[in-house]
C-alpha cells in the first residue's frame, strides 16, 4: 500500500486530488449552488490535496472578479455538504466520499509578490555582472 512520505504527498493521493477537482470545478460552473455570493462569481480551483485516508479534500480556490474573497471561502464552506452530494455522482468509483474543506489560494499572491521583488533595483543591482570583480581578475 502506498504511502505518505514527509517529502509529499503519495501518487494516489495525488491522482485522486486531481480527479476530485475536476468534478469539483464542473459542479462549480454548473452553478447548482444557490448563494447570492457564489452565482455571481467564477470559482477557480487550482489544487485539491487529500489526506492519506483520502477522506478530507482540502480545495484551494480563487475567487475571480471578487472584491471579498474571504467571503466566497466561508460561503464554500457552508455549503460544503451540498458540494459533497453534487461531487458524488462523478466520484462513484471512491470508497469513501471526501469531506470538503475550502482554503484561500494565495500562490498567486505569492508569485506577484516575488515577482515585484525580483524587479526591484536593489535585487536587480545584485543579480547583474559585477563589474569590479571582473577587472579585478583581467589585472592579474
Amino acid at each position: 500500500m502506498s504511502r505518505s512520505t514527509p517529502s509529499g504527498p503519495s501518487q494516489r493521493m495525488l491522482r485522486v486530488g486531481e480527479q476530485v477537482r475536476h468534478a469539483l470545478s464542473e459542479t462549480l460552473q454548473r452553478g447548482e449552488i444557490i448563494d447570492p455570493v457564489i452565482e455571481n462569481t467564477v470559482v477557480s480551483v487550482s489544487e485539491v490535496r487529500m489526506s492519506p485516508d483520502l477522506k478530507i479534500a482540502t480545495a484551494f480556490v480563487s475567487p475571480l472578479g471578487v472584491g471579498e474573497a474571504g467571503a466566497v471561502v466561508e460561503a464554500l464552506n457552508k455549503h460544503a455538504k451540498f458540494i459533497r452530494g453534487r461531487v458524488s455522482g462523478a466520484l462513484r468509483q471512491m470508497k469513501y466520499m471526501p469531506e470538503f474543506r475550502f482554503r484561500l489560494d494565495t500562490s498567486f499572491d505569492n508569485f506577484a509578490r516575488i515577482n515585484e521583488l525580483l524587479k526591484s533595483p536593489e535585487v536587480a543591482r545584485d543579480l547583474g555582472p559585477d563589474d569590479r570583480d571582473n577587472n579585478d581578475k583581467d589585472e592579474e
